[in-house]
């Protein structure tokens, strides 16, 4: 039978003799050097501190978070001496550090259901030398000085960069610290209803009540009584009510969105159609952009 004691030795020797074989690499000896303790300490972390080593190894020789080899992308696992206890830590590169700058402005806006592409959306990318987008841009950049009043009603063409346009500005703002909501209406509607047992009030309530609000492509959804009725026009008639600026987009011209309205599997509403067409011209000035597709050249 091995005594504790003698089993505590062997453990103690072949952490020793571990540690003393890594510290043959000079690179990682200069590394656990920094950090000013005892060697019969260290050697109880060795392999913990060989993994650090090889992430920070991986910093020293990246240009770029498309390069980063370490576990958590844009981090490095390092080692910090605290009250002389060794302890481990995530530390954010400076590509990573870069980017969350850069996007630090995402907080203000919650993306419901839209690609993640549309974070990149920025005013100073968009093509703006289009004869026929040159109304809509103009009228947005006097939006982004002055976000008040109402919003913007952007009919137009599949691909035509409606989406685009509204994100870009929505985030111009989120950069002035005013929040927003972007939410692709058909993928919400699905979304709302199957958060009935979770979150659904939360979301529910934050479009209802955000400062600026965008709907995209309204009239591509089937139409329910509960989608018209109990969701659009609870959220329209709120924003009406707080005079909260609200922008959408959509395939159909007005008119042609009324009629859409209308017609539910079941039956055809005109009149509650019609409601929901006379709060949106309260809350929006109707604007027709044609273009080519955009959709690879922005």
């Amino acid at each position: 039978m091995i005594k504790v004691s003698e089993s505590l030795g062997f453990d103690k020797k072949q952490l020793q003799k571990s540690y003393e074989e890594a510290l043959e690499n000079n690179d990682f000896k200069e590394f656990v050097s920094k950090l000013k303790i005892p060697d019969e300490i260290l050697m109880k972390y060795t392999s913990t501190l060989e993994e650090c080593f090889f992430e920070y190894h991986n910093c020293l020789n990246c240009s770029g978070l498309s390069e980063c080899q370490n576990k958590m992308l844009g981090y490095a696992y390092l080692p910090k001496v605290a009250n002389k206890i060794v302890q481990f830590h995530y530390k954010p590169c400076k590509y990573k550090l870069n980017q969350d700058k850069k996007y630090s402005f995402t907080k203000n806006v919650k993306y419901y259901n839209l690609p993640d592409s549309y974070i990149d959306a920025c005013w100073d990318k968009v093509e703006k030398r289009i004869a026929s987008r040159k109304d809509t841009i103009l009228w947005l950049n006097n939006f982004i000085n002055n976000p008040t009043g109402k919003g913007l009603y952007l009919t137009g063409n599949f691909g035509c960069g409606k989406t685009y346009l509204i994100v870009a500005t929505f985030n111009e703002l989120a950069k002035k610290n005013i929040k927003s909501a972007i939410i692709f209406w058909p993928e919400f509607l699905r979304d709302l209803k199957s958060s009935f047992d979770s979150d659904y009030d939360e979301k529910f309530e934050y479009v209802k009540n955000v400062p600026l609000l965008l709907i995209d492509d309204l009239g591509a959804e089937a139409v329910t009584s509960w989608s018209r009725d109990e969701i659009l026009c609870s959220i329209l008639q709120n924003r009406m009510d707080n005079n909260l600026p609200t922008f959408i987009t959509s395939n159909l011209s007005i008119a042609n969105l009324e009629q859409h309205l209308s017609q539910t599997k079941d039956s055809v509403e005109l009149v509650k159609a019609k409601r929901i067409i006379e709060r949106i011209k309260y809350l929006t000035e109707e604007k027709e952009m044609v273009s080519k597709n955009m959709r690879n050249n922005i």
